[in-house]
């Protein structure tokens, strides 16, 4: 390993030991069962689970990756910076129903950004087992901003140390147990052992659990062994060594005293300590170690789970049962000690019981044979889950297989669970927010493949007979671009599945090519679904879902699939129809917006123009400059709403206020006069507009506005202020409104800005607050223009418009005009 590498690995167990130190403190802080701090990662946009408490993390898996963007909680948290408290399922379903459609359980949850970064590092989670009425009846939350403060400290600290990639998380999180309620001080003894010399030291509360003085405690560790356990000191000599060599037992050992008392010893690797002494605790569990005793004599089968996952104790029915060796349950993960437990139907059971807290029953099926069901109830506690499991003559649900069954999965049951019902609500309720067809596409790469176990997905498009990609991920690079144009003659799945109206579902790439003789096939193995996308009768394109390992599909995931597909078609016949709409928009509006404005040898100005990315794109903003007998107009606009309506009704206003401007009508007249002629047009839209007319020889002007955001002036100097000017109501509302009229002087090399409402807004912010900022970036846009070491006025608009060109989430459109003028002959004397 290179000095590189061993600072890499130092650095991760840092950030690793401070993740896991505020989510056990988490728990704590809010008297929470679960708990876990997503983190940045290196994929812009994309957040990471880097540590989950209190439960399993296979039954987190559809979380381990959020995008900002999403409608969640957590995404919310992070992006907005704000903390978000759920107290209760009412309260997330009525907030976030995508979020509660996936977790359909009674519980609470906090969210609290960890501060520290734009606009923060991450976000420290907790769910809170129950729920409350209000926000007040939850846990003291200052508590748990306190937590996630000091953890914003000590991630601020490694990135002043390694920069800021040093709190990025990459790769799976780490899960670990949640704290179990310590013992009382006397049942607890500590010890070291040093494996070189085989010396032991002891506490005063090891030799009082021992019974014996010190005088008397034998000093080696083949010594301790027997002192602890004479049955059993080969094993527990054993566990010494290989703990020695870093590989301590997964789990307390249970031993018995010399008088019979079951004890436990667990035992922790030396680390980096030198001299590499191997620590150890003995402990007395007193009563609970009765309670296993008597739970060995049940003739019902008991285990018992840790809240990470991990088994921690089962009886001798239990073991029968799994059919396993008792050696091969004990700290071993249950889904891989009793693997018929696993599926998402169980899933929904087992984060049923350790979220929402209450019993859970169910059946399931253990094996191939016919009868072999067995009927399961999960009792859990805040450190402990407790399991009876019997056999049952029967199983009520209807066998089914696990979506991440392979080919020779056995089928089996989850009971009721609720996996096949909330999968197609949580696409329908994610597929409302989606407009576009990559926006349709990018929802089915984040709903679809995780909840099916995929990793491959393509979805092509029906136009004029051919099909068309639309959209792919995770298939090797260039592979689809043949099948991109073919025709519907084309012999090749994805095309029959659309013109026979039936899914393909090949269980293998064995069976796929022996079905289509020649296909190019992406991989060796694996397996694939080919889903027509049909709406309303009519054909729009076919969805392809590739899997990494051979698999076999149920008839209910069939049926889910279908439905599925069905969702998909429609919202993309709905993209379709919008891109369509917003293609002839924005035309529209870049056929009405001026391609070049008005010039006066004393006047400079520039104007900039940006859609939105979201929603219909383009809306009714616009900016103009007009030559007003001897002056200039300046007016800038903002037609409410967005699409081919906004853009129309826009260019009708440009069109009537350049009419008016011509004329060299007054302001208030000029408004006056587009308030009423909207009003006659009777769009059922109303706009804002503000409107200045300038006399560029002297610098007087006089300017009016119609609910406009007020216009911005820096002075010469550099000095930038608000012109808080009075203002009328918004055009298209009363025909009787009045704009009045206010009187500047624009100074040569003075900046005057109008800017329309999309620049200065953020959602979640006050828009003075936006204002402020457009203000101070104005400021700070350099010299006068005209001067020595200034910038163009192009450039101060390039400057302004920056952060919100480069936005990925720009809900509206923006428009800027900037204007100045130039010294004339006397300025310059």
């Amino acid at each position: 390993m290179t000095g590189s590498d061993e600072h890499v690995g130092r650095a991760r167990e840092r950030l690793t030991a401070l993740l896991v130190e505020a989510s056990t403190g988490a728990l704590g802080a809010a008297d929470a069962h679960v708990a876990g701090v997503y983190l940045r990662s290196g994929t812009p946009g994309l957040l990471r689970l880097a540590t989950l408490v209190g439960l399993p993390g296979q039954l987190f898996r559809p979380w381990w990756r959020l995008h900002v963007d999403r409608p969640f909680p957590v995404a919310d948290a992070f992006r907005l910076g704000t903390r978000v408290v759920l107290p209760n399922a009412t309260e997330m379903v009525r907030r976030y129903p995508q979020f509660a459609a996936g977790l359909p359980f009674q519980f609470g949850s906090v969210y609290t950004p960890v501060p520290g970064a734009e606009p923060s590092f991450g976000v420290l989670t907790v769910l809170l087992p129950g729920t409350a009425d209000t926000v007040d009846e939850l846990p003291d939350l200052d508590r748990l901003c306190r937590t996630a403060d000091r953890l914003g400290a000590g991630l601020r600290g490694l990135v002043a140390e390694d920069g800021d990639a040093a709190v990025a998380w990459e790769g799976e999180p780490v899960c670990v147990r949640p704290p179990a309620p310590r013992p009382g001080p006397a049942r607890v003894g500590r010890f070291t052992w040093d494996p070189v010399t085989s010396v032991v030291r002891a506490d005063d509360r090891l030799h009082a659990l021992l019974g014996r003085a010190p005088a008397e405690f034998p000093g080696t560790g083949a010594e301790l062994a027997v002192a602890v356990t004479p049955a059993d000191a080969d094993d527990v000599l054993t566990a010494l060594h290989e703990t020695a060599a870093g590989k301590p037992p997964p789990a307390p050992l249970r031993v018995r005293a010399a008088d019979g008392a079951p004890l436990l010893l667990e035992l922790w690797p030396p680390g980096a300590a030198d001299p590499p002494l191997v620590s150890g605790i003995v402990v007395d569990p007193g009563p609970s170690a009765a309670a296993d005793g008597a739970a060995d004599l049940l003739p019902e089968g008991v285990f018992c789970l840790d809240r990470s996952g991990i088994v921690r104790y089962a009886n001798p029915a239990a073991v029968r049962l799994a059919g396993r060796p008792r050696v091969e349950l004990l700290g071993r993960p249950l889904w891989e000690a009793m693997p018929w437990l696993s599926g998402p139907s169980y899933d929904d059971h087992w984060r049923g019981a350790l979220l929402a807290r209450g019993p859970v029953h169910f059946q399931v099926r253990r094996g191939a044979a016919e009868g072999d069901f067995l009927a399961l109830s999960v009792h859990p506690g805040s450190d402990l889950v407790t399991c009876t499991v019997v056999p049952a003559s029967r199983i009520d649900p209807p066998v089914h297989l696990s979506p991440a069954a392979g080919p020779g999965a056995v089928g089996r049951s989850g009971g009721s669970s609720m996996a096949p019902l909330y999968r197609p609500i949580a696409l329908a309720i994610a597929l409302t927010d989606a407009v576009t067809a990559r926006q349709v596409s990018a929802v089915v790469m984040q709903e679809l493949l995780p909840a099916f176990g995929g990793r491959r997905l393509a979805i092509y498009l029906l136009q004029d007979r051919h099909f068309y990609l639309a959209w792919e991920t995770g298939f090797p690079p260039g592979f689809l671009a043949p099948f991109d144009g073919v025709g519907l003659d084309a012999h090749i799945p994805g095309v029959e599945a659309l013109t026979t109206g039936r899914p393909l579902f090949f269980e293998s790439m064995r069976r796929l090519a022996d079905t289509y003789p020649g296909l190019a096939l992406d991989a060796d193995v694996g397996s694939r679904a080919f889903l027509p996308l049909i709406a309303s009768g009519r054909p729009v394109g076919t969805c392809i879902l590739g899997f990494e390992s051979e698999r076999s599909f149920s008839t209910e995931e069939r049926t889910v699939l279908m439905a599925l597909a069905g969702l998909i078609a429609h919202a993309m016949e709905k993209a379709r129809r919008y891109d369509s709409e917003a293609a002839l928009a924005r035309g529209l509006q870049q056929a009405l917006l001026p391609r070049r404005l008005s010039a006066h040898p004393q006047v400079e100005t520039a104007g900039r123009y940006l859609p939105g990315t979201q929603g219909m794109d383009v809306g009714g903003d616009w900016y103009d400059v007009v030559g007003a007998g001897d002056g200039l107009a300046l007016v800038i606009g903002d037609v409410q709403g967005h699409g081919v309506q906004a853009a129309a009704t826009m260019g009708q206003l440009r069109s009537a206020v350049r009419a008016f401007a011509l004329s060299d009508r007054p302001p208030d007249e000029v408004l006056s006069g587009t308030n009423r002629l909207l009003i006659d047009l009777d769009p059922g839209q109303f706009a804002s507009c503000c409107y200045l007319r300038l006399d560029p020889a002297t610098g007087r002007a006089r300017i009016a506005r119609a609910g406009h955001p007020p216009p911005l002036l820096r002075a010469p100097d550099g000095r930038t202020r608000v012109l808080e000017i009075p203002g009328g109501v918004v055009l298209g509302v009363d025909p009787r409104a009045r704009y009045p009229v206010t009187g500047l002087e624009l100074a040569p090399g003075a900046i005057l800005a109008l800017y329309t409402d999309g620049l200065v807004e953020r959602p979640g912010a006050d828009i003075d607050d936006g204002i402020a900022a457009l203000g101070a970036a104005l400021a700070e846009a350099g010299a006068a223009p005209g001067r020595r070491g200034a910038r163009t006025l192009t450039g101060v608009a390039d400057r302004l418009t920056a952060m919100a060109r480069h936005a990925t989430d720009r809900p509206d459109d923006v428009a800027l005009l900037l204007a100045t003028r130039r010294p004339g002959a006397a300025d310059r004397g």
